[in-house]
């Protein structure tokens, strides 16, 4: 389907439109603490590459990235109308991440990433039982 927008339109239009944070998917790994008495984190913690929850305690940063826009491949999903400009915007959100990555652990912190496809139901109980191991090892340190 053609747009309805102009080229400088539409650009204009979504330079307006800025993350608010995936709220389903944090949401998600919200109810996880929740069920598994998991205590101690922080949400949205203003600090350079935004993690979504930080154990401050703990030093541990933890992204939840959305499959499509941080690039996991789970569904192969590759818009075919302005395929340039969505390949390109997922490559810079990789290097993005990377760099965020790199930041907080040079500073000593633990990162964890999240895929948004890992929160579902399926895939649940490994993503339980990572994140358990990872906050159970910073917990004997």
């Amino acid at each position: 389907m053609a747009d309805v927008f102009d080229k400088e339109t539409r650009s204009s239009i979504m330079k307006k439109v800025h993350s608010a944070g995936n709220k389903s998917t944090e949401m998600r790994l919200i109810t996880l603490f929740q069920e598994n008495g998991i205590t101690g984190w922080r949400r949205n913690y203003k600090v350079k590459g935004h993690p979504d929850f930080v154990f401050l305690n703990k030093k541990i940063a933890i992204f939840v990235d959305g499959c499509f826009w941080h690039g996991h491949d789970c569904r192969n999903t590759r818009p075919k109308d302005n395929e340039d400009y969505w390949k390109k915007k997922r490559e810079r959100n990789i290097k993005r991440d990377k760099e965020v990555t790199a930041l907080f652990e040079s500073r000593g912190w633990t990162v964890i990433r999240i895929w948004e496809c890992e929160l579902k139901k399926k895939n649940l109980p490994q993503t339980t039982s990572t994140l358990l191991s990872v906050l159970q090892t910073h917990n004997a340190q």
